[in-house]
């Protein structure tokens, strides 16, 4: 294992365990990048080269190139007089470049999946901790005699939530709330 090298001086000290926790995503992150087929690389570069501003460019001076040619505005004998190449052209560019950026969705859409399951297992697991944390608190807090172990809310927060339930009272509400 190599040494983790030192944070900068005027960076703000964390505790170990969130230095771990970045280092496990950022490792995960890579190995998911290495795992990447020749064809998701290929969609992702296409769509990222599609995003730029130079493709942006390169289009404005093809395709303003084209039509200043083609209007006649430059002498020469139009090739494309009534714009149908031009057309077709850019057609059949859209149709692979939406294929492209689906593609690229598509990937990052399962990762974003991914992501916001392990969220939910960890919320789910913070929430388990919390809960016993709170019934062992109210406990001491009765032992030692301190009122607010008696507090009603305290037995209300101290009971395990249950996801499903949520979902279910999420989707009831939701079900009265929308004008069907």
């Amino acid at each position: 294992m190599s040494p983790r090298p030192l944070p900068p001086a005027s960076a703000p000290v964390m505790a170990r365990i969130v230095e771990r926790n970045i280092q496990e995503l950022l490792t995960r992150r890579q190995a998911e990048e290495a795992r990447r087929t020749w064809q998701e690389r290929l969609a992702d570069a296409v769509t990222t080269f599609a995003g730029s501003l130079t493709f942006v460019f390169i289009h404005l001076a093809l395709f303003g190139g084209w039509i200043i040619w083609n209007a006649g505005w430059l002498g020469l004998k139009p090739f494309d007089p009534s714009f149908v190449v031009l057309a077709m052209f850019a057609s059949v560019e859209a149709i692979f470049l939406s294929t492209f950026v689906l593609i690229s969705q598509n990937r990052m859409s399962a990762q974003a999946d991914k992501r916001a399951e392990l969220n939910l297992q960890v919320s789910l697991l913070s929430e388990h901790e919390i809960t016993r944390l709170v019934t062992l608190v109210a406990e001491m807090a009765k032992k030692l005699g301190i009122r607010e172990g008696h507090d009603p809310e305290i037995a209300e927060l101290a009971r395990d939530v249950r996801p499903e339930q949520v979902l279910d009272t999420i989707e009831h509400h939701e079900q009265v709330s929308s004008p069907v």
